[in-house]
């Protein structure tokens, strides 16, 4: 059981309750859980230069120059409501090759308000990862109207987000928490408050600033140590958190999901010394909002704690905030940071969603989602950040709730929001459904349902993909007993808790929410397999089942192996022989095999074949019959063909002997007389009379044993020599007399005898 660490660096020693949300003096966040805490602070420096507007007012620019270093860039003006109806373009030379960008647009879709009611808080556009960059130009137009002005105090801030060590966090699409949350929090969470700790931290980074004084933006603390500060202007309507100060912070509440890999804010190089004030929390966490930067896509993941830290100098630096206003950032790998500092398990207040910051968390992702969908390893890790906070206040990612709207407005979809009344959100919402925004993007905005259903539930595409060490035929799998069923789902691994191997219904084997497969024994008989796998919201999908048939029963031959002689053409190192058998099982035959003299393998249905064996030679046919499940029978029979010449007959009537290459043993007999006979007695169990064929040939009486049983007709369209024409087989060898009569057919009277062939 994972219990929840300690959240302080320093005491916390005091506390305002303000409406909605409580305010504790030199808390941070928790910190202790990453393996990243290691990293030092890493200074930023921002640099501010005016731009020259037109006489008119419709148009501002700064003439290309060069800078002194930096990687991000953006817009600001004094008046924080003020918006730029046109364009804010920016052109930078590469500091590595001297090169100039194309014109890049900045996107103005920026709600300077988030954060209002804050003394020096500035309107701007959404600051810009441009990389390495030692020159810019900017170009400012108010847009088509006639009448259109841009608002006072146009300025350009670069920022330099200075060099920090690598990342240690792995990015949360990846790795899953292996910590399970408590049902109660540790004491331990809630240390004493040190009385003797009073001094803020001072901040020490100074600023490189060419805009006129006025225009610097000052960080004004929102409480004292005894003092309430007042509610901001776009959240004063939010139901209030407490009412009484305390001197600690209550133990957090645990969730019902792990914890993802979170990079903290020592771990991205925050420099706290920039933004000293005071976390302020809500309550509760309602519902998240999710953002996009509007930045680039074309950024290494490598520099993504330097594009945080760029974000981060700027809301503090540029727009006047008291720090980052997303509570969480994701970047395109799914590597999740933390933002606003506070407290990784605290409700902390956020400037992220304008009227709706009460009861909320943001989380946004690096780069712009307008035209391009994000990565699924963004999802999964937003998804994954997403249910771990709602888990801590029993939020459901699939659910709704109700929000208090803390401003008067709209949104894109022509809702309006009256501030102080309530308003039903998905638990997991983009930024664009409170006020007007195209922010999350459109494509990312289009993927919230598949970023509620992986955080919510159930595990999605489980299905059995193989079962290792049984055979399938048709729809059913076979084995002996020992298997290993594989699986896959579509839901990354790191939202499953287990994996459950089922049979008959029955858990045989746990496993983690990582693994693909799991082993199992089964006892004789038909059994239904499944997969159950467990969300770690809990809920849980069944594979559909498969049938595995267990059989450890071997197959039988029913028919043993036997060969008889066969027609065909006759050599002495090729007789024509069949091969007969018949095998069964009692589940289902696979196979069987003929593993000597040759190796062949026949299916399950087939019960012969035709091979040739040497004569003279005892040749031995082993056989093996499986089964689907691996059980086998072995049979075997062995035979030798024996080739009887002509000449070792006995003769009746005139017979003429010929000679050619093409008889067997270089010689035959030929005959036309009528009667004359040739007779041939052996022991043996299957008997072919040999002969040369044409289309003189005339025919045979065939006499066995003293009965006549059949009339060869010897004639064939083409010549034919060692054609075995007639076959008689037993089922036990014995001794048997083979006799060849003469018929003396009319017109074609001759018969040629090669011999007789006989199986021993």
């Amino acid at each position: 059981m994972r219990s929840h660490r300690k959240i302080w660096t320093t005491a916390a020693v005091t506390t305002a309750a303000v409406a909605g949300f409580v305010v504790f003096q030199n808390v941070t966040g928790d910190s202790a859980n990453d393996s990243d805490s290691k990293a030092g602070p890493v200074r930023t420096d921002v640099r501010k230069t005016e731009l020259k507007v037109a006489a008119d007012g419709s148009s501002a620019s700064l003439g290309r120059r060069d800078t002194a270093p930096f990687s991000m860039l953006g817009v600001t003006w004094t008046d924080p409501a003020a918006k730029v109806t046109g364009a804010v373009e920016v052109r930078t030379k590469s500091a590595s090759n001297g090169t100039w960008s194309s014109w890049l647009p900045l996107e103005t879709d920026n709600d300077g308000r988030t954060e209002a009611g804050r003394s020096g808080v500035r309107g701007a556009t959404e600051p810009r990862w441009v990389g390495p960059s030692n020159g810019v130009e900017v170009r400012v137009t108010a847009g088509g109207k006639v009448s259109a002005k841009l608002p006072a105090g146009l300025r350009l801030d670069t920022i330099d987000p200075g060099k920090g060590s690598s990342l240690h966090a792995d990015p949360a699409a990846f790795v899953a928490e292996t910590d399970v949350p408590t049902d109660e929090p540790s004491s331990s969470d809630s240390p004493p408050a040190d009385p003797t700790a009073t001094a803020e931290p001072t901040p020490s980074a100074t600023e490189s600033d060419t805009a006129p004084a006025s225009e610097t933006p000052t960080v004004t603390p929102s409480e004292t140590a005894t003092g309430s500060p007042s509610p901001t202007a776009s959240d004063s309507s939010s139901p209030s958190a407490s009412t009484s100060p305390s001197a600690t912070l209550p133990p957090a509440p645990p969730s019902t999901v792990p914890k993802p890999p979170i990079t903290s804010r020592a771990g991205w190089g925050a420099d706290e010394s920039i933004s000293p004030e005071a976390p302020e929390y809500n309550d509760t966490v309602k519902a998240v909002f999710v953002h996009h930067t509007a930045g680039t896509n074309d950024y290494s993941c490598a520099d993504s704690a330097s594009v945080v830290r760029g974000i981060y100098a700027y809301h503090v630096k540029s727009e006047g905030w008291k720090d980052i206003g997303y509570n969480f950032l994701v970047d395109k790998c799914g590597t999740i940071f933390e933002g606003r500092k506070g407290g990784l398990d605290r409700p902390v207040l956020g400037a992220h969603t304008y009227g709706f910051n009460r009861e909320s968390t943001g989380i946004s992702v690096l780069g712009t989602y307008t035209n391009t969908a994000a990565p699924s390893a963004v999802t999964t890790s937003v998804a994954r950040i997403a249910a771990w906070k709602l888990g801590q206040y029993k939020g459901d990612p699939a659910g709704s709730t109700m929000l208090t709207a803390g401003a008067n407005g709209s949104n894109g979809f022509g809702k309006a929001f009256t501030a102080g009344t309530q308003y039903s959100f998905k638990q997991i919402s983009g930024h664009r459904d409170g006020f007007n925004t195209e922010c999350p993007g459109t494509m990312l905005y289009g993927q919230l349902p598949t970023i509620r259903s992986l955080a919510a539930g159930p595990v999605t595409g489980l299905a059995i993909k193989s079962v290792t060490g049984a055979t399938l035929s048709g729809t059913s799998y076979y084995t002996k007993s020992a298997i290993t069923v594989g699986w896959s789902a579509s839901t990354p691994s790191a939202f499953i808790s287990k994996y459950e191997l089922l049979v008959d219904g029955k858990s045989v084997a746990t496993t983690t929410g990582t693994a693909t497969s799991a082993k199992a024994t089964l006892g004789v008989g038909t059994h239904t397999v499944q997969v159950r796998a467990t969300h770690q919201s809990g809920k849980t999908t069944l594979s559909a089942a498969a049938t595995v048939v267990a059989d450890q029963t071997a197959p039988s031959f029913t028919t043993k192996p036997n060969l008889a002689l066969r027609t065909g053409t006759v050599n002495t190192t090729a007789v024509p022989l069949t091969l007969k058998w018949k095998a069964t099982d009692a589940a289902s035959l696979k196979e069987v095999r003929l593993t000597a003299p040759v190796a062949k393998t026949y299916g399950p249905t087939t019960t012969s074949a035709s091979h040739t064996a040497k004569s003279g030679v005892a040749t031995a046919w082993s056989m093996s019959a499986y089964d689907l499940a691996g059980n086998t029978a072995a049979a075997s029979v062995s035979g030798t063909p024996v080739i009887l010449q002509e000449t070792s007959a006995t003769k009746t009537g005139t017979w003429t002997t010929k000679s050619s290459t093409s008889y067997l043993g270089g010689k035959s007999y030929s005959s036309s007389s009528k009667g004359a006979s040739l007779s041939w007695t052996f022991t043996g169990r299957s008997a072919a009379w040999v002969v040369s064929r044409a289309s003189t040939s005339g025919q045979a009486y065939v006499y066995v044993d003293g009965t006549k049983v059949a009339t060869v007709d010897l004639k064939s369209s083409t010549t034919k020599y060692r054609d075995a024409l007639w076959t008689k087989s037993w089922s036990t060898s014995a001794k048997h007399t083979v006799k060849i009569v003469v018929v003396a057919t009319s017109g074609r009277p001759a018969i040629t005898t090669d011999g007789l062939v006989y199986l021993k």
